[in-house]
């Protein structure tokens, strides 16, 4: 199995779309930085914010691309390709509107599901979906012309209380497959309940 040697928390930049559930992503990458005492710095050529960091003696990058989320591989393709990264070397953390807020799943591979954060990456990783995917939980609105509305508003305090306790979970697994490999942090997180 290929160790991560990137995580990409996707979202949408500016402050209007900071709370927003389609933003997920990025509150995870945010905790990460918090964890690792490192600092994200915007990297023109990357389109996006990076850190660098050490994790159990491996070296991991971070990236918020700054570009809106259906650009995201833009941001992911130029990072991994610079530095050689290979898709089943990446993490991509993200919104998941088949999860309830409160749950996250780790998983490796798959289609987009219509995310279009996630369809670009795919294609701007030369159609290679083979990365892993870290997916939280926001709920679905119940009609799929409601979702674009849905992804760009702020949660309900109650499924935000939610989004707070996996994201704690999901920090601490992000961490674990590091020290103890992704199978562990995979059965820890998936089956992680609040």
């Amino acid at each position: 199995m290929s160790e991560i040697k990137l995580i990409v928390g996707l979202g949408n930049p500016g402050d209007k779309y900071t709370d927003t559930r389609h933003n997920a992503g990025e509150w995870l990458i945010e905790r990460l930085v918090r964890r690792f005492n490192v600092s994200l710095n915007p990297e023109s050529k990357f389109f996006g914010k990076t850190a660098r960091t050490l994790v159990n003696g491996k070296e991991v990058r971070l990236l918020v691309p700054t570009t809106f989320m259906n650009l995201s591989g833009k941001a992911v393709g130029a990072l991994a390709s610079f530095y050689r990264i290979k898709p089943e070397e990446i993490l991509v953390i993200h919104d998941e509107l088949d999860l309830p807020p409160g749950t996250a799943k780790l998983k490796q591979g798959g289609g987009h599901g219509g995310h279009n954060g996630l369809k670009d990456i795919v294609a701007q990783l030369g159609n290679n979906n083979n990365f892993y995917r870290l997916r939280i939980g926001i709920g679905h609105p119940g009609h799929r012309d409601l979702v674009a509305g849905y992804v760009l508003n702020k949660p309900s305090p109650a499924d935000r209380d939610a989004l707070e306790k996996v994201l704690d979970e999901a920090t601490d697994c992000v961490e674990m497959i590091f020290k103890d490999g992704m199978v562990k942090a995979t059965n820890r997180l998936n089956s992680f309940k609040i």
